[in-house]
């Protein structure tokens, strides 16, 4: 698996439409959630791809700076081709890493779909809200220790 990082102003008009393209079928279409998929935080993110050798999308994540103490991470997918193989794993890892490198003094925080509550506190998250409906999908608040 290879990991690439791209600003938006990084990346060619078509790779961009492929990660919007998956990224609506996970989160609009397969979640069945209408709501502002694409978003103005897309243009100062960097955006992480991980692929496989022959260089195709396997999962995606954002990272962004989120204030003054924190940075976050979201919109983080396997293609439904590559799911069940723990590729999850390695993208969550691989979006940890790079967040401490990217914002070394930062604190991450990250808003996790409630039923990942343990695979993301596997990597050390603890929550630190209840939990909240975001876009009527259970959420909760989790910072990394």
């Amino acid at each position: 698996m290879n990991v690439e990082i791209k600003k938006l102003s990084e990346m060619s008009a078509i790779e961009w439409c492929k990660l919007a393209e998956e990224r609506v079928k996970v989160f609009v279409v397969e979640q069945e959630c209408p709501y502002q998929e694409i978003d103005e935080q897309d243009y100062s993110a960097y955006h992480l791809m991980l692929k496989n050798d022959q260089g195709a999308l396997v999962g995606y994540t954002r990272i962004m700076d989120k204030d003054e103490l924190h940075a976050t991470f979201g919109r983080v997918l396997v293609l439904k081709q590559f799911r069940g193989h723990n590729y999850g794993r390695q993208l969550v890892q691989a979006t940890i890493d790079e967040a401490k490198r990217l914002f070394p003094d930062k604190i991450i925080q990250i808003q996790a779909q409630a039923y990942l509550k343990d695979f993301y506190a596997s990597f050390g998250f603890k929550p630190i809200s209840a939990i909240y409906l975001e876009d009527n999908i259970p959420h909760l608040d989790m910072l990394l220790n």
